[in-house]
């Protein structure tokens, strides 16, 4: 449905992306995830046409749209502040972009009702925008570009104004919206969370360039780079080297002389390496298991997270890890500050990346 292809912008002496390869199905919610400045937005405008790229082009259902402005693009965009006309109510900023295109008037009566039903604003028609709370205002906003019936919409950071628990039931209500109209979804954020929650697909962008383009367990479990498994959850970068391999094992000394065995089948075979360990998948007992990467460690500090713990571990070569237990009642998950425990890595759970 959307392909940017080799595109780059430049303002000035500034690249604020660099030649960006991204293609996009149809009734696919794609996220552009990263952190401040790092281009995505530059990406949704490139692709609703408020940008034209330096290099590069822009296609829309098969038709290259690099030259076409915006009000001739089949898109329509959901912006930060909403965007909504104060002085109209809700029915009338709803339908404000059927009027422009001249739509039958008994038409817009029909899809503005659609949309309200849509978004469960049925009873607000006559109230402005000012008497609206910020879910209710993005849901007007969000009635707004649907009503229309674009084959894409674009939403750029359309929750960030709202408090936390609000944030989290627009994300289920949008992600559910999304699945009903099957519109093809291009949403920009920078909260991990919420990309991994609402997106099919997440492409994490760094300083210009796209570091990795996956699903949510692909993003998260077999980060591509430091920057996608750092940016992504919390983890623990290690330095290691690739001492050799047996059968369908990579066998690796890490910091403070730990020695791993990793799953072969992963992009190094030799020489110094960086290995990502998520702290929940390291283990933690107070007796010895069985099993392969089983080290000793001593527990340092202890975090309470609510329904986690993090513990700060310290291996007996001197290496420090984070490792995350759940908080429940069972008796190998109280551990505390001072105690010696086994920890167990699993070979698919250390991860190889590539220096990005």
């Amino acid at each position: 449905m959307v392909e940017v292809a080799k595109a780059t912008k430049r303002f000035g002496s500034f690249v604020a992306v660099e030649n960006v390869n991204i293609q996009i199905h149809a009734g696919e919610f794609m996220t552009f995830l990263g952190p401040s400045g790092c281009g995505k937005t530059t990406c949704l405008r490139l692709i609703s046409g408020f940008e034209r790229p330096t290099m590069g082009r822009v296609f829309l259902d098969g038709v290259d749209v690099t030259d076409t402005p915006p009000y001739l693009r089949d898109v329509n965009q959901v912006f930060q502040s909403y965007a909504l006309f104060p002085h109209l109510d809700v029915y009338e900023n709803i339908a404000f972009g059927l009027k422009m295109k001249k739509t039958a008037p008994a038409e817009i009566r029909e899809r503005v009702g659609q949309a309200l039903e849509i978004t469960s604003l049925d009873g607000f028609e006559r109230r402005k925008p000012a008497q609206l709370s910020g879910g209710q205002r993005q849901r007007v906003a969000l009635a707004r570009a649907i009503v229309c019936r674009p084959k894409v919409l674009l939403l750029d950071e359309p929750l960030s104004a709202l408090d936390a628990k609000l944030r989290h039931q627009m994300q289920i209500e949008l992600k559910r919206l999304q699945k009903k109209l099957g519109i093809t979804f291009v949403f920009v954020t920078h909260d991990q969370e919420e990309a991994l929650t609402m997106s099919d697909r997440i492409a994490v962008l760094n300083k210009g360039r796209v570091e990795q383009i996956g699903t949510s367990w692909e993003i998260y479990h077999r980060p591509a780079t430091k920057f996608v498994a750092s940016f992504i959850g919390d983890t623990n970068i290690v330095e290691a080297e690739i001492l050799g391999g047996e059968q369908d094992r990579l066998i690796c000394r890490a910091e403070g002389g730990l020695m791993l065995r990793i799953s072969g089948n992963q992009n190094a075979l030799s020489g110094k390496v960086l290995i990502s360990l998520r702290p929940e998948k390291i283990m933690l007992s107070r007796s010895q298991p069985s099993g392969e990467n089983v080290f000793p460690a001593v527990i340092e500090s202890e975090i309470f997270k609510g329904a986690t713990d993090e513990l700060i571990i310290r291996t007996e070569g001197g290496l420090e890890l984070s490792a995350l237990t759940a908080n429940d009642t069972r008796e190998e998950s109280d551990l505390s500050a001072g105690e010696r425990v086994f920890c167990r890595l699993h070979p698919d759970d250390i991860i190889i990346l590539s220096p990005g």
